[in-house]
C-alpha cells in the first residue's frame, strides 16, 4: 500500500496546490455564507478596479497585441517552438481545427445574439434603434472579440510553447520569467507567480461556467418550462461539473478531445442553419462592411477610455463591457495558452502569431455577423421587434428568442443548449487540467483525486458567485483575478523578449565561422596526399548504412569527446560525455551562464539517386535510407555531417563551435 500511495503523492507541488486551495476555498465560504455582502465587496471591488487601474487594462491589452505583431514581423519571428531541427507535430488543417475549437466557447452562444442587441439599443454614444447604431454595435462586439482577446493568448501561449519546448523548462507561466529571475522560478517567486495563474484560470472558468449555467436555465425553461432560480443553477453546475469531472478523469484523448468534436460539430450545424434560414444576402454583405470597419478604428478604439467625453452612460459602459472583457481574457489566458501551446510545437514563431491572432478571430467574427447580424436584421424589419425588450429583460435567454423566429425553434433550441451544454463540460475540464498542470511537479504526473479536487472546485466557485451576485459577481471576480495577473503578463513580454534577443545575438555569432572545420582536412592526414581528393569525393558521394555511421560514433567521435572532456577538466571546468545507442554529446558547464552542448547523433534520410549505392541497386528498384551524423547544439539539430571525419577533425570541430559560443557569451555579457 505504501508504494501504491507514493505515485500519488509526488504528484502534488505543495508550495502552489494548498495556498491556491485555501484562497480559493475561503473566497467560496465567503460568497456562500454571506452572499449579500460577498456581493457588496465584489461591487465595491470593481467599481475601484476600474476607476483605479482602468487604463491599465486598455494599455495592457494594447501592448500585448502590438508586442504579438513586432515579433511576427521582425527578425525574431524565424526562430522555432522547439528545437532547430524540429517539425511542426500536425498539419496546418488540424492545427487550424484546433484553433477553431480554441476560439469558440460559451461566451459567444451567450453574448453573440445579446451584445449587438444591446449596444443597438443603448450605444455609449449617440441614440439606439439608428442604422448608425446597428453598424456601431457590431463595430463594438467586433472590437470585444477581435484581435486583442487573441493577442493576450499569444503573448502566454509563446512563452510557455518557446521556454517549454525550446528550452524544457516546465509548461508554467513562471518558466517565462527565467530570463529574469533565474533558477528562482523553482522558488517563491516562481510558486507565487503559478498561484496567480491558478486564481486567474479558476475565476476565468467559473465566469464562463457561470454565464453557461445561466444560459442552459434559460433554455430548460423556455423548452420545458424549468423555473430560473438559484436552486435550479445550483443542479445544473452539480450535474455537469460532474459530467467535467467524468472527462477530467478520461484524459485528454478520452474525455475532452471527444467533447471538442461534438462541439464543433453542434456549432457548425448551427452555425449554418441561422445562416441559411436567417437574410443570407445581408449577413455576406454585413461581414465585409463590419471587417472594414474593424481594421479602420481598431487603432482608436484600442486606447478609447472616454477622457475627455465620459459620463455616467460611458463608465458604465467601459465596467460593463470592455474592461470586463479585457480582464475575462487576461483571466482566461493561462487556460488557452496552455492548450495552444502544447498544439504548436515545430512551429517558426512567425507562423504561429499570424495562424493564432486570425485564423480564431476570422472564425469568431463568422459567428458574430450570422448571429448579431441576423438579430439586428430582424429588429430594424420589425419581423422580431421585440428582441430588445426581451434582451434587456434577461440577457441569458437572448439567443432562445432570437431562435423563436425562425422554423424549427423548438429543435434548434434544444441543439443551442446541448451546444452550451458541451462547451460548459469542455470548458470545465480543460481548465481544471491546466489547473492541475500548474499544481502538480514538474515531470510528474498528478493523481486522479486532484483532477477531481479542482474540476469541482470551478464549479463550487461559479455556484458561490453566482449566489453572491449573479453577473455582476462574474464580471468583479473577472476583474479582480486579472489585476496582478497582468502585470505578470507585462514581465512576461518583457522575459520573452529578453530570451529571443539572445537568441539573435547566438545566431549573429554562429555567423563568423563556417561550419565546417577550417584548421584540419577532412580525409587521411592532410590534403598533400595524392589521393585526397579522391577519398574525399569517395567520402561525399557514398550512401553508408546505420552500422556504419554507429560505428563511426562509437570508434571515432566518443573517443574524440573524451579527450575534449579531459582537457577541459584540466582548465577545472565542469564537464562530460554522455554515449548512447545513437548518439552522444558533450556538455562543458559555465556556472550561471549558459552551458555548452556539442552532440552527434544518427539521422535517417532517404538515400539520394546520386550516390554509388544508390547507382548499383537502380535495377531492383529497392529502397534504402541515408545515414547521417549530423551535430546538434543547445539550440537543437546544426544540418550538417560529420561522417567520415578523423578523430582530429571532431575535435577540430567542436573546438569552432566552443570559439562560437564563447564569442556568444562575450556578446551577452
Amino acid at each position: 500500500m505504501a508504494e501504491a500511495e507514493k505515485p500519488t503523492k509526488a504528484g502534488i507541488n505543495p508550495p502552489v496546490f494548498f495556498p491556491s486551495a485555501a484562497v480559493i476555498l475561503a473566497l467560496v465560504l465567503f460568497g456562500v455564507i454571506a452572499p449579500d455582502t460577498a456581493g457588496k465587496v465584489f461591487s465595491a471591488a470593481q467599481g475601484w478596479i476600474i476607476d483605479t487601474f482602468g487604463w491599465f487594462y486598455l494599455l495592457s491589452m494594447g501592448v500585448f497585441l502590438i508586442f504579438s505583431l513586432l515579433l511576427a514581423f521582425s527578425r525574431l519571428g524565424q526562430f522555432k517552438l522547439g528545437p532547430d531541427h524540429s517539425e511542426p507535430e500536425f498539419s496546418y488543417g488540424s492545427w487550424f481545427a484546433m484553433l477553431f475549437s480554441a476560439g469558440m466557447g460559451i461566451g459567444l452562444m451567450f453574448y453573440g445574439v445579446a451584445e449587438p442587441v444591446m449596444h443597438y439599443a443603448n450605444p455609449p454614444m449617440g441614440d439606439g434603434g439608428s442604422a448608425e447604431a446597428a453598424r456601431q454595435a457590431m463595430r463594438t462586439t467586433f472590437f470585444h472579440w477581435g484581435l486583442h482577446a487573441w493577442g493576450v493568448y499569444v503573448v502566454v501561449a509563446l512563452a510557455l510553447a518557446y521556454f517549454g519546448f525550446r528550452h524544457g523548462l516546465p509548461l508554467r507561466i513562471s518558466s517565462a520569467l527565467y530570463p529574469l529571475i533565474g533558477k528562482r522560478i523553482h522558488g517563491p517567486i516562481g510558486y507565487a507567480v503559478d498561484i496567480f495563474a491558478v486564481f486567474g484560470t479558476m475565476f476565468g472558468v467559473a465566469t464562463s461556467l457561470g454565464l453557461g449555467v445561466m444560459q442552459v436555465n434559460s433554455g430548460l425553461n423556455y423548452l420545458f418550462d424549468i423555473p430560473q432560480n438559484i436552486f435550479v443553477q445550483f443542479i445544473l453546475i452539480a450535474v455537469v461539473t460532474a459530467m467535467a469531472t467524468t472527462s477530467v478523469v478520461l484524459g485528454l484523448d478520452g474525455g475532452i478531445r471527444r467533447l471538442s468534436e461534438w462541439n464543433l460539430w453542434l456549432a457548425v450545424i448551427l452555425l449554418v442553419f441561422v445562416l441559411l434560414v436567417g437574410p443570407t444576402l445581408f449577413i455576406f454583405q454585413s461581414l465585409a462592411q463590419n471587417i472594414g470597419t474593424y481594421f479602420s478604428s481598431v487603432v482608436n478604439e484600442t486606447f478609447n477610455l472616454f477622457a475627455y467625453t465620459g459620463n455616467s452612460s460611458t463608465d458604465s459602459f467601459m465596467s460593463s463591457w470592455t474592461l470586463f472583457y479585457w480582464a475575462w481574457w487576461i483571466a482566461w489566458s493561462p487556460f488557452v495558452g496552455m492548450f495552444i501551446a502544447r498544439v504548436s510545437r515545430g512551429r517558426t514563431i512567425r507562423e504561429f502569431v499570424l495562424g493564432v491572432l486570425f485564423v480564431p478571430v476570422g472564425v469568431t467574427f463568422v459567428w458574430l455577423s450570422v448571429f448579431g447580424d441576423t438579430a439586428l436584421h430582424g429588429i430594424m424589419t420589425g419581423t422580431t421587434s421585440h428582441l430588445v425588450e426581451q434582451v434587456q429583460a434577461n440577457t441569458s435567454t437572448a439567443l432562445f428568442h432570437f431562435l423563436d423566429g425562425f422554423p424549427l425553434a423548438w429543435i434548434s433550441s434544444i441543439v443551442a443548449t446541448v451546444l452550451v451544454v458541451t462547451f460548459f463540460v469542455t470548458s470545465s475540464d480543460s481548465g481544471s487540467l491546466v489547473i492541475d498542470m500548474l499544481t502538480a511537479k514538474d515531470g510528474e504526473e498528478s493523481p486522479v483525486w486532484q483532477r477531481i479536487f479542482w474540476a469541482v472546485s470551478e464549479g463550487v466557485v461559479a455556484f458561490a458567485l453566482l449566489l453572491a451576485g449573479g453577473l455582476t459577481a462574474l464580471q468583479a471576480a473577472s476583474l479582480m483575478s486579472a489585476l496582478p495577473f497582468a502585470l505578470i503578463l507585462m514581465a512576461v513580454c518583457y522575459g520573452l523578449f529578453k530570451a529571443l534577443r539572445v537568441e539573435a545575438l547566438k545566431q549573429d555569432s554562429m555567423r563568423h565561422m563556417m561550419n565546417t572545420p577550417s584548421n584540419v582536412s577532412r580525409v587521411g592526414s592532410g590534403p598533400g596526399r595524392s589521393d585526397y581528393w579522391q577519398d574525399r569525393l569517395q567520402t561525399l558521394v557514398s550512401s553508408p548504412r546505420r552500422q556504419q555511421v554507429n560505428k563511426f560514433l562509437h570508434e571515432t567521435v566518443a573517443p574524440a569527446m573524451k579527450e575534449v572532456c579531459q582537457e577541459y577538466e584540466k582548465q577545472e571546468l565542469d564537464t562530460n560525455v554522455t554515449v548512447e545507442d545513437d548518439r552522444c554529446y558533450l556538455r562543458v558547464g559555465h556556472g550561471d551562464e549558459i552551458d555548452f552542448v556539442y552532440g552527434v547523433r544518427v539521422r535517417s534520410y532517404a538515400a539520394p539517386s546520386f550516390t554509388l549505392n544508390s547507382v548499383r541497386r537502380n535495377t531492383s528498384n529497392e529502397k534504402r535510407s541515408h545515414y547521417r551524423a549530423e551535430v546538434f547544439l543547445r539550440e537543437g539539430g546544426q544540418q550538417y555531417n560529420i561522417m567520415g571525419y578523423s578523430k582530429q577533425q571532431v575535435i577540430g570541430d567542436i573546438l569552432d563551435q566552443y570559439e562560437k559560443h564563447l564569442h556568444f557569451l562575450h556578446l551577452i555579457r
